[in-house]
């Protein structure tokens, strides 16, 4: 019996337009595998030093759910896209959590064996500021990744 080369896909989508590539490639490739996919999108924390006693404060509120609801529809799109072309679909997101971070954690709690994401190939002074999360999960993961551009 022939076993799928990968058989669960984690698709990491920021909803940019590389996002979108991620998500395009990421279904198109497991549909091809016979594979199923998880799409990942993940928040970034408001601050680094956010006190704990904040959390119920009205702007941390409208914070959350804003990204709850930019999460929603960044995913929502994803999965329509994979069921559009008949492939296996779950989502998560991730609140308040560096994306690599968030990456490498959903793509252990989901037993993936692949990650796609994107690089915006930032260079110079912007990756220093922005930093790289592509080389980041490259770096800290066992898995295969596949990097679009």
């Amino acid at each position: 019996m022939d076993e799928a080369m990968y058989r669960n896909i984690l698709i990491a989508t920021d909803g940019s337009a590389l996002g979108d590539k991620s998500v395009s490639t990421g279904v198109t490739l497991a549909k091809h595998l016979g594979a199923t996919v998880t799409v990942v999108y993940v928040t970034e924390p408001w601050a680094t030093d956010f006190p704990p006693e904040l959390t119920k404060e009205p702007f941390w509120v409208k914070y959350n759910d804003a990204c709850a609801a930019r999460a929603a529809t960044i995913l929502d799109a994803a999965a329509q896209r994979a069921a559009d072309v008949g492939v296996a679909c779950a989502v998560r997101h991730v609140p308040n959590n560096y994306p690599a971070d968030g990456i490498l954690e959903a793509a252990d709690a989901c037993g993936c064996d692949l990650i796609i994401m994107s690089s915006h190939g930032r260079r110079g002074i912007a990756r220093f500021v922005m930093g790289s999360q592509a080389q980041e999960v490259l770096v800290r993961t066992k898995l295969p990744v596949l990097i679009c551009r």
